[in-house]
């Protein structure tokens, strides 16, 4: 098969579409003819030689794809040969073929393409992961790995809005009830989060997001914030958090150190959680990825909720798809077909 190879750490040059051996399903695992992989941030910092993938786990980037079952290995039921299936993986998506745990398989949802299910895995399970957390119930029950749980009538204010993983979390935040903030650094980007659904925008080139969080909540300030940004916006992000509010960390584009004040935390009796999805453990993943099925895909299926796509591009030509995320000027997800 072919795969993109990383053949040293460098920029998006350093991305080569290769042949390398074909993967065998091991006990408890699917193999999938990938039909589209999306391109995550992570994929970037795995290329540039900061995030190395998991051990045992494939060395080609790629954390999500759609496909079809093309193998079942031994231990598997409720998937067979010819499925279409979406998967959240720990590497590999950008290649021919990948093998991925059972558990970690999603059917296509009604009314989505096969390509375009590639943009679902990542984004719905670490904004699902982080926002609500994973257990049984509806969306306000107690929850096995709770984290900022986000309820219906607090503020959710999202960094980076028309982001893969901000427009997703718009739309499931508001399909609990929450009303949505959002930051993004063009006009276009804000009116792209308008239409599905926030409700505060603010463009963080010319306005400060904790002054116009605070106007439009009547001082009060975001319940949740759901951050991609690390320490750049450490500081500000604790200054806008409303009393009992969570912070949950999923990036660090804008740095990896910041200074906390401990004293205006404990002021506010909040709190402060730091995620990554890759690197859980396969159960978490598997409760994960059963907790997505159950409760985000029949809001998919009708219509409440849609993957945002902004472009297809040949997967092999990966570089020009990093090129696109790095340059910031896309909303959603970019796909990588295979051609």
């Amino acid at each position: 098969m072919k795969a993109v190879t990383i053949t040293q750490p460098g920029g998006p040059e350093v991305l080569k579409w290769a042949d390398v051996p074909d993967p065998v399903p091991g006990n408890g695992e699917v193999l999938i003819d990938v039909a589209a992989s999306a391109v995550n941030r992570a994929d970037i910092l795995q290329r540039q030689g900061f995030y190395d993938p998991p051990p045992g786990t494939s060395l080609y980037p790629g954390l999500e794809c759609s496909g079809r079952i093309a193998a079942v290995g031994p231990g598997v039921g409720g998937w067979a040969v010819g499925d279409e299936v979406c998967a959240l993986l720990s590497g590999g998506g950008y290649a021919e073929k990948v093998t991925v745990p059972a558990g970690q398989v999603l059917p296509i949802p009604k009314g989505v393409d096969l390509a375009t299910a590639a943009a679902l895995p990542e984004a719905v399970c670490t904004v699902w992961s982080n926002l609500f957390g994973v257990g049984g119930g509806d969306f306000t029950s107690s929850n096995v790995f709770m984290i900022a749980h986000l309820r219906p009538g607090e503020t959710l204010l999202v960094h980076g809005g028309s982001s893969g993983i901000g427009t997703m979390a718009i739309q499931l935040a508001k399909a609990v009830g929450a009303k949505v903030a959002v930051t993004a650094g063009t006009g276009e980007k804000l009116e792209q989060c308008a239409a599905l659904g926030a409700d505060i925008l603010i463009n963080y080139r010319e306005q400060d997001f904790v002054e116009e969080v605070r106007k439009a909540t009547d001082g009060k300030g975001a319940d949740v914030i759901l951050d991609n940004m690390g320490a750049k916006y450490l500081d500000r992000n604790i200054r806008v958090l409303a009393v009992n509010g969570r912070l949950a960390i999923i990036g660090m584009q804008g740095g990896i150190k910041g200074e906390l004040n401990i004293g205006a935390l404990l002021a506010k009796r909040a709190a402060i959680s730091a995620t990554s999805l890759r690197a859980r453990p396969l159960e978490e993943k598997t409760a994960i990825v059963a907790a997505v099925r159950e409760h985000v895909w029949p809001l998919i299926a009708d219509g409440h909720v849609r993957p945002v796509v902004d472009r297809e591009i040949p997967m092999n030509d990966a570089a020009e798809a990093h090129r696109v995320l790095e340059g910031s000027g896309h909303i959603g997800k970019v796909l990588l077909v295979v051609p």
